[in-house]
């Protein structure tokens, strides 16, 4: 056996072969437009990485677990919204001169981050139609519209802390969409008033919903600036699509108690 070296344990001479520009003669900025959304792609099995750890420390009422691990999602968060001011040095025109060679390629075929919306209780069965199921991953994007959420989990870790949750919500159908409870915003009210520890939780909770909803609308611009009105790649809805999501938050009942407070 060779000795483990920084090169083989990352895998580099793989990993370096992977960007592969398809115009003909190559343009300058189709090798940043690859090597940004590989990243972003590595980012998201971070993410998902992150929050099924969440899930297990939500189940466990493992606070400082959780804690932590909202820390370094709501960091890489931050990188997400960054990268997004390295794309944006991409001109219109110079996006153009390559779009059509992405033929049906699209970002809406991200399997990997409609993973994430539905682990984050954002779930639409109506995605899956953007996907052929003879895609790699679509068995994974269909198995998570019935799972339980880190939303659900997080009921979980409520109940350790001695809230009601109610019955409907523990028995309710996974493949929706998780939503705002009246009853579960008194409970995470209640706590923030008689546990500072929880309320640092629910504080990084709310940093990393934040960023999510600032980097979907940093997409939605960078998208409009770019291609302006035009359907997608693919054929795909484009702009109108990704707005339906915008300020929509991961978790409601933390937003609807802020004037309580």
């Amino acid at each position: 056996m060779p000795p483990l070296t920084y090169a083989n344990y990352l895998d580099l001479e793989k990993l370096l072969t992977l960007q592969n520009p398809r115009s003909t003669p190559p343009e300058h900025d189709e090798m940043l437009f690859i090597i940004i959304h590989q990243t972003y792609e590595l980012w998201f099995k971070q993410l998902l990485h992150e929050f099924e750890r969440i899930k297990r420390d939500f189940s466990a009422g493992d606070l400082f677990g959780a804690i932590h691990a909202f820390k370094r999602t709501r960091t890489i968060m931050k990188v997400l919204v960054a990268q997004l001011d390295i794309l944006e040095t991409m001109t219109p025109s110079s996006f153009s001169s390559f779009r059509d060679r992405l033929e049906t390629a699209s970002g809406f075929q991200s399997i990997q981050f409609r993973e994430l919306e539905f682990l984050l209780g954002y779930k639409r069965a109506s995605t899956l139609s953007y996907v052929k199921p003879d895609f790699p991953g679509y068995d994974r994007m269909k198995q998570r519209l019935h799972e339980a959420t880190v939303v659900d989990r997080f009921y979980d870790f409520l109940e350790t802390r001695g809230a009601q949750i109610p019955a409907e919500l523990k028995n309710r159908d996974l493949t929706q969409p998780n939503g705002p409870n009246e009853l579960v915003q008194k409970e995470i009210l209640r706590l923030y008033k008689t546990s500072p520890e929880c309320s640092i939780l629910f504080e990084l909770m709310t940093d990393f919903d934040e960023g999510l909803q600032e980097w979907r609308y940093r997409h939605v611009k960078l998208v409009e600036r770019t291609i302006g009105a035009k359907k997608g790649t693919g054929g795909s809805p484009g702009v109108p699509f990704l707005k339906e999501s915008l300020f929509r938050p991961i978790f409601p009942d933390l937003w609807a108690i802020r004037h309580e407070m």
